[in-house]
Parts: structure tokens; C-alpha cells; sequence
């Protein structure tokens, strides 16, 4: 008896070199990538769950948008979130998502995802560098500067 499966192939294109990209060195060159890269219509309206995807020099691969919730919440599935990265061999990423409301305080389920996040980043051996949350004026609130990653 013949059993036949599907056969699985990878891919990852890069269509701008990551050489020639963006190297992010603070939030504050991070948050204003990802307001330029953000959907202004939609930022006071519902959240979204972004993933910078970046190399070994920081350098920016790409923005992966995982994610689009309701007005106060987002699902995260890490398993998307992890295919990314693995699929665009990062070794850095950056996590990302906005409060509509304006309200720039981490919530307990903002820093247990991010905890969580983190410890399966370490199997990986991908670096959480950061979790930026967006407001809709403009501003921004980093996991980093606030000491909330360490």
C-alpha cells in the first residue's frame, strides 16, 4: 500500500536588503518606525500585535503583523509568532502593539505575554530587545527604558 504526503518547503525572500536597512539602536528610532509603518486609521480603533524582525546587527528585516483584536485586546499565538522568526532566521525581535485608548501603562497581561514570550525566545536563542505600545497622539511606553524586560 502507497502512502503519499504533502511535501513541506520553507522559503524567506528578501525584497530590500537587510544589509542596506534601518539598524535600530533606541525606542525611540523603533516607535518611530513603527508609527510610519502603522495604519493611522486604525490605531485609535483596535489593537494590533506587530514583530519587528531584525539580524544580528540590529538591523531591521521587517515589521509582521500577527495580530488584529478587539478595543481592549489582541490574541498572541506564539507558534505564528515563532514560525516568523525562525522562517526569516531572526535573531532579534521586537514586540509591538497599541492601546486605542491612549493609556500607556502595561497591563498584567501586557508583561505576562511578554514573559512568556521571552522564556521561549531563549530556546531559540532569539533576543526580545524590546515591547513597544503605541498611543494614538504619537506617543510611547518601552518595556526596555521602564526596566520591565530584565
Amino acid at each position: 500500500m502507497e502512502h503519499r504526503v504533502n511535501e513541506i518547503q520553507i522559503s524567506y525572500r528578501e525584497k530590500l536588503s537587510t544589509l542596506k536597512s534601518l539598524s535600530v539602536t533606541n525606542s525611540n528610532e523603533v516607535a518611530s518606525l513603527l508609527f510610519q509603518n502603522w495604519d493611522n486609521k486604525t490605531i485609535g480603533l483596535h489593537e494590533t500585535f506587530k514583530i519587528v524582525l531584525l539580524n544580528q546587527s540590529n538591523k531591521v528585516k521587517g515589521i509582521y503583523s500577527l495580530s488584529h483584536g478587539g478595543i481592549t485586546g489582541t490574541l498572541v499565538d506564539l507558534r505564528i509568532l515563532f514560525a516568523i522568526t525562525l522562517k526569516t532566521l531572526s535573531v532579534g525581535i521586537i514586540l509591538a502593539h497599541n492601546h486605542p485608548s491612549g493609556q500607556l501603562k502595561a497591563s498584567y497581561q501586557d508583561k505576562q505575554l511578554t514573559q512568556k514570550i521571552k522564556e521561549a525566545a531563549q530556546l531559540f536563542d532569539v533576543k526580545v530587545l524590546d515591547h513597544i505600545i503605541l498611543a494614538p497622539d504619537g506617543r510611547y511606553y518601552s518595556f526596555a527604558d521602564n526596566g520591565i524586560l530584565s
